[in-house]
């Protein structure tokens, strides 16, 4: 069975772990080891535990999960050079990648927090030598795609990576308007779990614009509710929000 080493042991990495611990033998690199135990624990597999300083990275696949901030300085703890890093990092591009690890190749890879239950939108783009690889690796916690260019990965980290908490604060918006008009908190929570269950299925098949205009009957309940959304701006504040987070990506 082949090993994957995590370079970080933070909630993404956990997350990409939980995805791949059934097929592949997990390794984590961190700087404490009572936090390299927890993570086993949360993994709920015995994983290899090893400190950062002076870690032998050679010949290794890499999964770097580290801060952005922080690859200049994990790059003086390591030796080797790396078959290959797949790097989940924000806005870290491969020449920065390349210029501070050693490393025969490099793939720019993000996933999101659904990773943990096999259900990620993970975009990766970089060596295309390795892209076969990068594809079957990245399948295993979910659907994968493979971007021409580092700009737009930079854009689908705005969209799939960051794009689960903008769904959690619709999720929870829509329970809360429940309850506001007078449905028990419990049942709010149960429907609007099954509301989206339902609608993610869905959307794998039918345009949003033709479901939308599937519920929508003239005068009805869903065309009061969906103009009190277009008066709130949400269709703009949703635009507004990939780009801000695409641009924080580039500055990172």
């Amino acid at each position: 069975m082949k090993t994957i080493t995590f370079i970080g042991n933070g909630n993404m990495a956990l997350s990409i772990a939980k995805g791949l611990k059934n097929n592949y033998k997990i390794e984590v690199v961190g700087r404490d080891l009572g936090k390299l135990t927890a993570f086993e624990n949360a993994l709920g597999v015995e994983i290899q535990k090893h400190l950062l300083d002076n870690f032998d990275i050679n010949d290794k696949t890499i999964m770097l999960c580290v801060k952005p901030a922080n690859v200049e300085e994990i790059s003086h703890k390591l030796q080797g050079t790396a078959k290959i890093i797949y790097s989940v990092l924000a806005g870290t591009s491969i020449e920065k990648l390349q210029s501070n690890l050693n490393t025969n190749a490099v793939v720019r890879t993000m996933p999101n927090l659904a990773a943990s239950v096999g259900k990620s939108m993970t975009t990766l783009t970089g060596d295309t030598a390795f892209k076969d690889e990068a594809l079957e690796l990245l399948g295993a916690i979910g659907a994968t795609r493979w971007l021409g260019s580092e700009k737009e990965i930079d854009i689908a980290t705005a969209l799939a990576g960051s794009g689960p908490a903008y769904l959690a604060l619709v999720a929870e918006a829509l329970a809360d308007g429940a309850v506001k008009q007078g449905l028990k908190r419990d049942d709010a929570m149960a429907i609007m779990r099954g509301l989206f269950d339902g609608f993610g299925t869905l959307i794998q098949d039918i345009h949003p614009a033709l479901l939308k205009d599937g519920v929508m009957s003239p005068g009805g309940t869903t065309a009061a509710g969906y103009g009190a959304l277009e008066d709130g701006n949400v269709r703009s504040a949703c635009i507004n929000a990939v780009e801000s987070a695409y641009k924080k990506a580039v500055e990172l």
